[in-house]
């Protein structure tokens, strides 16, 4: 079995080498940025993809892509960051007991000493006031969407303590944004969001079963219940089925939203679950649920595998 390296003093467990927050963030705001994950920057990509899944499909659909497309490409950026930012401080405060027995999150900043519950809630807080202002700047149906995103975002903590499925309650919220970011583009929700999204949340349960594995050990002696837990050695078939199942679900979403007679943004478009797929299929013939490096080297590469869709949906919304 092999487990990552012992962390620089002060660096969380699972944290990009040398990250910036570590390097160069003043001392007195490091803590909160660490609740905030920035870093660990995968996280924030894999809210942030599904929108611009969302977004381009959208352009494909309507066949438009305006300056204000152009806001909302660079608004889910900033508010990934900030909605990321927000849900994982949450989590870290729900957890805040549970951190501390588990060797991959115990310096934490809660658990470590380094800031209170009460000032990571205000963190929180003002993040999620920061992104709502982002909001603001979209059409009605879209800000509707982006509250009702805070259900999903305040339930996922605690999915682990009543279900074995807590990737699901992952899923439901970390791609939520192929649901906003199609409808501030479009005006109304569509199939083919609804589609994206589903497909998104199977491609969570691939990589955050991959994920999981890593703490498996220390989930099952504080009782902790997850997907690795579940399938155990099983993993690999469950696997495949996520993969196929994120594949064909955004291939029919594919197949929806294109417009008729336009046979090369067709072949543009359908390149992206390809893509996506094969992607998929190289993490799981190289997964090996034991070996820690690689289980969190596969999952952070899953930055490029939701940009694949996102790089062939940009090029056929504008063929």
């Amino acid at each position: 079995m092999t487990r990552p390296g012992k962390a620089p003093e002060g660096q969380i467990a699972d944290a990009v080498s040398g990250n910036w927050v570590d390097k160069s963030a003043p001392e007195a705001w490091k803590p909160y940025f660490r609740l905030s994950r920035l870093d660990r920057p995968i996280g924030t990509w894999l809210l942030l993809l599904p929108c611009w899944w969302g977004l381009f499909l959208g352009s494909v659909h309507t066949g438009t892509f305006t300056w204000h497309d152009l806001w909302i490409f660079a608004g889910c950026g900033i508010g990934a960051i900030l909605m990321r930012g927000a849900g994982c401080t949450w989590n870290d405060i729900t957890d805040r007991d549970i951190d501390g027995s588990v060797a991959r999150t115990a310096l934490r900043p809660i658990p470590a000493g380094d800031v209170t519950a009460r000032q990571a809630l205000g963190w929180a807080v003002a993040q999620c006031l920061a992104a709502f202002l982002i909001l603001l700047t979209f059409n009605t149906a879209a800000i509707a969407l982006g509250i009702l995103a805070l259900l999903p975002v305040a339930i996922y903590p605690f999915a682990k303590r009543f279900t074995w499925w807590p990737q699901i309650f992952l899923g439901l919220a970390f791609n939520w944004g192929a649901l906003l970011a199609w409808t501030a583009h479009t005006g109304s929700l569509g199939w083919p969001a609804v589609l994206l999204y589903l497909s998104g949340m199977g491609w969570t349960l691939f990589y955050d079963t991959i994920y999981a594995h890593q703490d498996k050990e220390d989930d099952a002696l504080i009782g902790v219940k997850s997907t690795a837990r579940l399938f155990g050695d099983r993993t690999p078939r469950f696997l495949a089925m996520f993969l196929v199942g994120a594949t064909l679900l955004m291939a029919g979403a594919v197949w929806i939203a294109l417009p008729s007679n336009a046979p090369l943004t067709a072949t543009l478009a359908a390149l992206g679950p390809i893509a996506f797929a094969i992607h998929l299929a190289r993490q799981l013939a190289r997964t090996e649920l034991d070996n820690h490096d690689r289980l969190l080297a596969l999952f952070r590469s899953n930055r490029d595998a939701g940009l694949l869709p996102v790089l062939f949906f940009a090029g056929a919304a504008f063929v």
